[in-house]
């Protein structure tokens, strides 16, 4: 690419750094992009250049294969129920050190070595998030144990943070209300919730597919917008499915709740995130009202 081309390269994104200029756009980063040691990086390489431009990114990451690891190797067995973990005491103390002092730390150290600055947030060692014990509606007497559900983010810690040029690195960790405790908590709803409560702009998911498939076995019946009702549809019907069902459903939630825009994008397509938030056709499934 020549001098003309970079130009006009940037005059094209001119429209789009406006529009995102202090603005919040929350990513949640799970599965593949999380464990490849290659793709990790890059991923992290533009969200600093997210916060280098002007934006306010905000990382939120899983790590449910590396928790159920580690619980092996200690000789526990994961026990899952509807999807979630079951969390006692001593799962707890995994997931949270996993999480936080392995995971959080990791993602930080990563943005740091992109000179970049970085903070975990999480309900541990901050207030940043609140939470109540999770309850099933059509059955109250199911026990999960320490699992919570968010009520509440410090979205003025978060501003605060970002105006000073550093980005939060949220693991789904919550601080639960009365009791104190902490909780473990889904991280597709801890992403949502989060947007939600800063008022992002943007919510993005990075997924191991390109986005919401007609067909999972064929790339090429990518849908690139589709609206809640349209969702509800595609989920009816088992074209959405699997673990692509909590991602979509935190979009809707998200969409509702205010976020401006939610995509899921593939995290393992080089500045899948830039071409998503810098150009106009942008990339993967956007979800919208």
């Amino acid at each position: 690419m020549n001098a003309l081309d970079k130009s006009r390269v940037l005059l094209e994104a001119l429209p789009y750094l406006k529009a995102f200029d202090r603005k919040f756009v929350v990513i949640k980063v799970g599965g593949s992009t999380m464990t490849d040691k290659a793709v990790l990086p890059s991923v992290l390489r533009d969200v600093v250049f997210l916060e280098q431009v002007g934006v306010w990114p905000i990382v939120v990451h899983g790590g449910g294969p590396r928790i159920s690891a580690e619980m092996e190797r200690l000789g526990l067995k994961p026990t899952f129920v509807k999807g979630r973990r079951v969390t006692d005491e001593a799962t707890l103390e995994i997931a949270h050190k996993v999480l936080i002092d392995e995971i959080s730390g990791n993602v930080v150290e990563l943005i740091q070595q992109q000179d970049g600055k970085a903070i975990p947030l999480n309900g541990r060692g901050s207030r940043f998030l609140h939470c109540a014990k999770k309850v099933f509606e059509d059955d109250p007497t199911m026990d999960l144990g320490y699992v919570g559900e968010i009520t509440a983010v410090d979205a003025e810690l978060a501003q605060r943070i970002a105006s000073g040029g550093v980005i939060p690195v949220v693991a789904p960790i919550a601080r639960g209300e009365p009791d104190h405790h902490l909780y473990n908590v889904n991280t597709d709803s801890v992403a949502w919730k989060v947007a939600a409560e800063v008022r992002a702009e943007k919510l993005v998911y990075l997924s191991n597919v390109p986005g919401i498939l007609r067909d999972k076995n064929k790339p090429e019946t990518l849908i690139s917008s589709i609206t809640l009702a349209e969702c509800d549809e595609l989920i009816k019907k088992n074209v959405i499915v699997g673990g692509m069902i909590p991602k979509i459903e935190a979009c809707m939630a998200a969409l509702k709740a205010g976020v401006r825009k939610t995509h899921v994008i593939s995290g393992l397509l080089e500045h899948s995130l830039l071409l998503e938030i810098f150009t106009p056709e942008g990339i993967g499934t956007e979800i919208r009202l």
